[in-house]
Formats: structure tokens, sequence, C-alpha cells
């Protein structure tokens, strides 16, 4: 049986963000054991979220009340500036980390790949279609939205590449995972980096 033992600096943040179009309550742990409480409205994007948080070896809870009478627009591109405001808020300095990541994820014929760096500069590549535009009741440009909307508020530098698929939902699915795997690496503690900063400029 294995225990979890915090770090003696943890990396948590809790954020609330409250519009005319959604109220989202999130927090996140990045030093988590891939525990989810998810619930947008959208079914399809909890899957989604869910396999983030397993994989990248996250605590997430996020409870939502969006427009969704509308579409899912609002809702998915305000979870993803609130997830990115809680990422930098809780990354802090940046200092020990190992800053890169990067992942190569396949399922069934689908295969994504994410790369990243925790820069403190946002820019997202973004190489990836669908073959339909619906997943249950999401719509498959807003995963899109959703990656550019984290990034940005994340400060990051993210390249999603779609080496292979056809199914909507593996193409997907495929993408978060790798973007999680990636995620896991680049915020894991370097043991040698002696808690300094990764960049030759001594910040992030």
């Amino acid at each position: 049986m294995t225990t979890h033992t915090p770090h003696k600096n943890p990396r948590m943040a809790t954020i609330t963000r409250r519009t005319n179009e959604t109220d989202i309550s999130l927090s996140l742990d990045l030093d988590g054991q891939g525990k989810a409480d998810i619930k947008t409205g959208i079914g399809f994007f909890d899957h989604m979220l869910e396999a983030l948080t397993r994989h990248g070896s996250l605590d997430m809870q996020i409870q939502v009340k969006g427009d969704l009478h509308i579409d899912d627009h609002h809702t998915i591109e305000d979870i993803g500036i609130a997830l990115g405001e809680a990422f930098h808020k809780a990354i802090g300095d940046k200092r020990g980390i190992e800053r890169f990541g990067q992942a190569l994820v396949p399922l069934d014929e689908a295969l994504c790949e994410a790369v990243i760096d925790i820069s403190g500069r946002p820019f997202l590549t973004w190489d990836i279609t669908f073959p339909r535009e619906m997943v249950g009741t999401m719509a498959t440009e807003m995963i899109e939205e959703f990656f550019r909307a984290f990034i940005m508020s994340a400060r990051i530098t993210v390249h999603l590449n779609k080496k292979a698929g056809k199914n909507a939902h593996h193409i997907a699915e495929s993408t978060f995972k790798a973007f999680a795997r990636a995620l896991r690496m680049a915020v894991a503690r370097d043991p040698r980096a002696a808690g300094s900063i990764p960049s030759t400029k001594g910040m992030l």
C-alpha cells in the first residue's frame, strides 16, 4: 500500500470565476494522485478532464454552472481560463521543476503528441483535426479552444499534433492523455536542480 506524503511546499490553488455566462469553482493540486471530482454539465468534457487528472497525477475538483442552453462555448473556454489561472498560481516561481515534457500516446488507431515548455510565454501550436463536429454533446472545435484558453492563462508553450486517427473520440482522448503525461513530466521536481530555476535567464 502506497501513502501520499505532501511535499513541504504544496503546489495547490483554488480559483473562483464568476461571469454573466459561467460560475466556476475549481481546485488543483499538481502533486496529487489522479483524483477527480468534475461536473461541467458536458459529459464528454468531464470524461476528458478526468483523463487529464488521472494521467497527469493531479487532484482536481471543478464545479460549473454555465449557459449550456446557448451552447458549450462559454463553459469550456472559461474552464480553460480558470484552470490555467490555477496552474499558474500552483506552479509558483517554477524552482526545481523539469520544465520540459513530451508524450506520444496511442488510443487504438489514434496517436497524438504533446510537447510542453513551462516557459512563462504562452503559445499554442495546434495540428489536430477531427472527422466529425460533435462527440456526445461537445463540439470538437471546442477542444482547441479549451487548450488555447488554458495555455494562455497558464503561460506555457505547447505543441499538440495528431500523428494518426480516424475516430473523433479516440483522437480527443489521445490528445488529452498525451497532454496529461507531458504535463506530469514538465512539472516534476528535478532532484538535481537543488531548487534552482531551470533557465539561463534566472526566471521563467
